[in-house]
This record gives structure tokens, sequence and C-alpha cells, in this order.
């Protein structure tokens, strides 16, 4: 019983802390006590397999989530999202799930091929091998055609990596992109985000491969005119062939694109300007991110992100009676009769945005807002590749009602398996850290509400994250978080991260998601004391 009540404190904290909105100095105080008693857990709960990389700390939640103003029924409940992020109704004919990193691919490809206004793309980095090459292939006979046409079009290329990662090697995610900045110098950008963390001696004395820990642009969004696909998934070959990931295909949905458009460009315009002849420059009036002053540079990238980000929730705070209350619209049927007016939208995306360097956390409230609203006979299905739950997560997740089942990588298809070095050890300090957790489900006598399940698959690793949410006495999900964020430590604390939340009321959507989230957990093994005594050998 004690040590339930210990991990249900902080959750005790949360709520509270949502029925005081107009009580400013007595949540301040619980949040302190909150964040207070989270420390001291840490501390107490602190391993020396923790210290083999930056990437597996353990967190300290200091993100209070904001009063919950939930509707009683169905996705409705979930409109308060819009206080944060702008709010995009769609119609659910234009979301589409992928399944594969075939499906993923050919997508890509097929769209470059057919874009006429503007790719953006942002990822982690650009992968060096023959199918990287055939994608970079794709953007040059795409800028080609835009200039040779009869009418030429002022087709745009924007593309977002990350400055470590991307500069790893002789041949890398730069010298790959070379070419087409040299022969399309007007119609192509190349931004690489620095962190302002790693500067001065550390960025001196923190070889390559390790100084990508202290952290990245992780962002993952591709972009052709008005359609949008959001996945995790990197521009590398194993992407596009045996590394599972998840995907979603936002088809001519101009606003969600318009948005993405503006993000990518505002952390560009905070980056390092890759030039013609492999330098890089800072943008005319930019704090350099590692030679200037560190506030001023994560203070003008604050500013500069949040202005997208109001601005749109501006523009969208117009159509959200229309958003969430569907009478001022047209049916479907009514409005293919009638041609000028949009139909009723069933679907709503939220951005969700987290850049802790920049003080921006969004996804972080919402997520934690999402688990601490989880009603008994709800069920959560969370996926991630890496099983670093932040302290807050887990304590939510020890501390709610709802069910959850919980997907990570088995060892064999972590993508650091069989890596040489220190990297070699990472996927058994994740395995350190999943008897941890799972220890604690059992001293809290949780196994049938919590369990954890070990993705596998000969030939494959494993990438995929985010959840799925069942409302109580339903078979289908209604909401769906997808994108770049491993709910680790590294994705709350360091890394620029970005993901959508689908909600939606269409049936054959959530038959979708439904179908997706199947899939994925076929290929899976429960996880159990006896797994732990043998996976020494495994």
């Amino acid at each position: 019983m004690a040590a339930a009540a210990a991990a249900a404190g902080p959750v005790f904290w949360r709520r509270l802390l949502g029925l005081l909105p107009g009580r400013p100095g007595l949540a301040a105080l619980l949040g302190r006590l909150s964040d207070r008693l989270g420390r001291s857990r840490d501390r107490r709960r602190r391993s020396p397999w923790l210290l083999l990389a930056p990437l597996l700390s353990p967190a300290v939640p200091q993100a209070t989530s904001p009063p919950c103003c939930l509707c009683p029924e169905g996705v409705h409940r979930f409109q308060w999202i819009r206080s944060l992020v702008p709010e995009f109704g769609v119609c659910s004919s234009h979301v589409r799930v992928l399944s594969s990193p075939a499906e993923f691919f050919q997508l890509m490809k097929g769209q470059i091929k057919v874009a006429k206004r503007r790719v953006v793309m942002a990822s982690l980095y650009l992968g060096t091998g023959p199918l990287e090459q055939e994608l970079v292939d794709c953007l040059e006979s795409t800028l080609e055609e835009s200039l040779q046409a009869k009418f030429p079009s002022d087709l745009k290329v924007s593309i977002l990596l990350d400055f470590t990662r991307g500069s790893r090697g002789k041949k890398n995610s730069r010298t790959m992109l070379l070419p087409l900045l040299q022969r399309f110098p007007e119609q192509v950008r190349v931004s690489l985000f620095h962190t302002p963390d790693l500067r001065g001696l550390l960025r001196l004395l923190v070889p390559e491969r390790f100084n990508e820990t202290i952290g990245l642009q992780h962002i993952k969004v591709y972009l052709f005119d008005n359609s949008v696909i959001l996945s995790g998934a990197n521009l590398s070959d194993s992407y596009f062939t045996n590394r599972q990931d998840r995907y979603v295909f936002l088809q001519d949905c101009a606003e969600i694109a318009d948005f993405f458009t503006e993000l990518v460009d505002a952390v560009g315009d905070v980056s390092l300007q890759l030039q013609g002849d492999n330098t890089v420059q800072v943008v005319d009036g930019m704090v350099h991110p590692y030679k200037g002053d560190r506030a001023a540079y994560c203070k003008a990238a604050n500013k500069r992100v949040m202005d997208v980000i109001h601005s749109a929730r501006t523009r969208q705070q117009m159509l959200h009676a229309q958003t969430f209350h569907g009478d001022s619209l047209l049916t479907q049927e009514e409005a293919a009769a009638a041609g000028d007016r949009r139909p009723a939208p069933d679907t709503w995306i939220y951005p969700l945005i987290q850049m802790k360097p920049f003080e921006i956390q969004i996804d972080e409230i919402v997520t934690e807002t999402l688990l601490t609203e989880a009603e008994r006979g709800a069920r959560v299905y969370l996926t991630t590749g890496y099983f670093n739950l932040t302290q807050a997560y887990m304590d939510l997740v020890l501390g709610t009602r709802a069910e959850y089942q919980i997907l990570l990588a088995s060892p064999e298809v972590n993508g650091f398996f069989g890596a040489k070095g220190v990297a070699g050890a990472i996927p058994a300090a994740y395995v350190h850290i999943e008897r941890q957790f799972y220890s604690e489900v059992c001293s809290l006598g949780q196994q049938e509400r919590v369990q954890l399940q070990e993705y596998w698959r000969r030939g494959w690793t494993f990438h995929a994250k985010g959840l799925w949410l069942y409302l109580a006495g339903s078979s289908l999900p209604c909401l769906t978080l997808i994108g770049s964020p491993n709910f680790g430590y590294r994705s709350v604390h360091r890394d620029l991260e970005a993901q959508i939340a689908i909600v939606t009321e269409s049936r054959s959507l959530q038959q979708q998601l439904h179908q997706e989230q199947e899939q994925l957990y076929l290929q899976l093994s429960v996880v159990s004391s006896p797994l732990f005594s043998h996976c020494v050998s495994r």
C-alpha cells in the first residue's frame, strides 16, 4: 500500500493543480511540492547504468498540466488542446495510415515527382546509400523539370537536418545534398540545427557520435505542396526497407501544410545554413547557436517558433465553432452538391511541439494531461523504440486508472544491437530500465493493468512510437499521437520534437488506426519475470 501511495502521489498533486485555475498562489505551492517529491524519488532510484550516456538519464518532471476542461462525451472531450495549439478540422477521407517502410519510401518519391510549389523535409539526417541517392535524384529531376517547363514553376525545396548527425563521417548528409545546392542555389535551402547546449569546451572535447547525445533536431516531417507525411522515420535506407516505424499521410490539407512549412522555416532560421562550398553560415541578424550568448539565442528561437504557433492558432480560431459544432457547415453530401463549401470535419489535427531548450513544452503538457485523464476502463496502447519513459510519465502510468499495453523493442530489434564499442551496450541498458519498471509494476500488483510487451521480427529493427487511446467501452481508438517523440528523457528535455494528435469520430479512420495498432502488436512477446532470467543469453 505504501508503494502504491508513493506512485500515486505526483498524480494526486497534478489533479489538484487542475482544480485550482483561480488560485495561482496555492497552485504554485502545490507545484513546488510536486516537483520536490519527484526530485527526491529520482535521487533514490538513480542507477549506475544511467551513466552510460545522457540519453538514459531519468527526467525530473517540471511541466504542470493545464487546467482540464474535458467535455463528458466522445471525441469532443479533447477540444481543450486547442487552447494550446492550432486546431485543424479535416475530413477523414484525407487521412491515410501507412503500414510499411516500402510504402513510405514509394509515397515520398511519388509525391516529390508531382510537387509544383514546395517540398519541405525535416529529419534527423539523410543517409548515404543508394536508396537515399535515389531520393536526391528525384528532387534533382523535379527541380530540373520546374525550370524547363513551358510555364516554369516557383518550386522551392527546404531541408532541415541535425548538424552533428548530418556532419558525421566524410560522406554524410551534407555531401549528399551539396550537388542540389550548387545546381539550384535559388531554389534549395539546407538548414542544419545545432543545439545551443553543445558549446565551448564541451564541444571541443566530446567526440563525434557522442556529441549527438547533447541534443538534436529530431522532427520528422515530409511535405509536398499541400500534403504532409508525419512519421518517426528518418531518411535512411533501413527506414525504407526493414526498420518498422509509423507514418500518416495527410492529403490536400493546405492549412496543416502551411503550418509545418512555417515551423520548419522557423527552426531553419535559427539553424546554420549550408553553403555550396560545404561551409555554414548564420542567418543575418540571428544569434550564433554555439558561439553567441545562449540565453539570447534561446530567447530568439522561442519567439520565432512561438510566433508560428500563435499566428496559426489565431487563424484557426475563426473556425472553432465550425470545427467542433458542424451545424453551420454542410454535410459531405450537401457540400458535394453545392460545390463551394467544405463539408463538416469529422477529424481534428493538433500539432504538438516540444523544444525544451527553447522553453517550449507543449507536447509534454498534452501527453501528461492525456495520461492523467484516461479514465477507468480506457485502454492506452503506447509504443516506443527506446524504453526510457520520463519519471513523470512512469508515475502517471502507475498511478492512473486506465489499462496500458506498452510495446517496446526487444534487444535484438533495437537499432544499437550488435554495434561496436559503448553503443553495443545500449540495448542491455534499456533492458535494465525495462526490468526496473517491470519490478515496480509487480511490487504495486498492477501486472494485469500495465503490461509490457516486446516487439520481435526476424531481420527487422523497431522504431515505432506513439499511442492509441480507446475510450471506456469502445473497441476502436478515437485518438492517436504520431510523430518523432519517444516519451523519454531526450525527447522531453534535449531534442526538438513534433508530433500530431489525431482525434476522430470517423469509424473508417478509427478502424485504420486500430488495424495499425493490431499489426504492430502482432509481433510481440509478453514481458514476465522468466523473460529477464534468460536475457543474458538473448
